[in-house]
């Protein structure tokens, strides 16, 4: 398949990156030196040891490869540096404003303040903003751990919320249903917190997963999401209610059951039936792209058109969490490359 979108295009087109975990940006040579300057013995002494360990054919081998990539992360700057490398990333990529998620779960447990990892993240982010680039956090549960580890994290973090404005819940959705965290959540929303919740591709009773998060518990956002194609009333909801869906081409082709698909045919059919889906790169380190890569993706093997990757990328400025004067802003900078593109 042959394609009109050019790189140069898709790297250029002003977007929202609203799927992203920090974590999954560590990239091999940042592992590594990290790895060093701790003496963490991670099984690999190059760069391309590590990046052959980036190896896995589903969502659980993902897991347990990316879980212990973490112990190289132990101080504010290392996640300084983890979070400043991806946002450099992003503005090379045409990301006007990125909402990134982050797993406090995933350090505490092994020992790390979570105001270690929030202070440090933070201190990127404001970086960022300082270079141009509109940012904030969104702090995610872990939901393979129990519903107390989430309201447990999230009590330890409310003294830092001035640096987080969301939360979220990922890693394994299998028995892990998204009403699990209710109290949780409404706890929350209470704080002033925006809502999302992963609704990962394929799994067992995803449709059901995708009601409860939207109908009983509130979800501003789903992440993931495509699943939400097998039930037309759910499809209606979100495009009534302008919810948006967060889809990430590359990874679901990593971790769908050996048939590469990127889902592209629902994202397709979610855009032609106005839900506002959009387009991000949930881990690039280990997916092998970031979200440029994702939508040029998309045309190169999916047959996505021009307009097609600029409504996506319209999309992802309209449901961003941002104010309405800064949504205004972002969005004319999309329509003034459009107009010159």
């Amino acid at each position: 398949m042959t394609t009109t979108v050019t790189r140069e295009f898709v790297a250029g087109l002003p977007k929202a990156e609203l799927h992203l975990h920090l974590e999954g940006t560590l990239e091999p040579d940042l592992k590594l030196a990290l790895a060093t300057k701790h003496g963490v013995d991670i099984g690999q002494s190059t760069i391309e040891e590590v990046q052959a360990s980036y190896n896995f054919t589903d969502l659980t081998s993902f897991l347990a490869v990316y879980y212990p990539a973490m112990n190289v992360l132990q101080d504010e700057e290392d996640f300084e540096a983890l979070a400043s490398a991806y946002f450099a990333r992003a503005k090379a990529n045409g990301v006007r404003r990125a909402e990134c998620f982050f797993d406090p779960q995933a350090h505490t447990t092994r020992g790390i303040a979570i105001e270690t990892v929030i202070n440090g993240y933070y201190k990127a982010v404001e970086k960022a903003r300082e270079d141009g680039l509109s940012a904030d956090l969104i702090l995610c549960f872990l939901r393979d751990m129990s519903a107390e580890s989430a309201r447990e994290t999230l009590e330890a973090a409310l003294p830092y919320k001035d640096k987080f404005f969301a939360v979220g819940l990922d890693s394994d959705e299998c028995d892990n249903p998204p009403e699990k965290f209710a109290e949780v959540f409404a706890m929350a929303k209470d704080n002033g917190l925006h809502v999302t919740m992963h609704c990962d591709i394929d799994q067992v009773g995803s449709i059901d997963n995708i009601r409860r998060a939207l109908t009983e518990l509130g979800a501003e956002r789903l992440d993931h999401g495509t699943n939400i194609v097998e039930d037309d009333a759910l499809v209606q909801l979100v495009a009534d209610k302008g919810i948006g869906l967060t889809s990430c081409p590359l990874s679901n082709s990593f971790v769908t059951a050996n048939n590469h698909d990127m889902k592209d045919k629902e994202v397709k059919d979610l855009l032609e039936r106005g839900v506002k889906v959009t387009i991000n790169s949930d881990d690039p380190a280990y997916f092998g792209g970031y979200v440029a890569d994702n939508f040029y993706a998309l045309a190169d093997q999916a047959g996505f058109t021009k307009d097609m990757l600029v409504q996506l990328a319209r999309n992802s400025l309209e449901i961003a969490w941002v104010s309405d004067a800064e949504r205004a802003r972002l969005l004319g900078e999309l329509d003034a490359f459009v107009a010159a593109n």
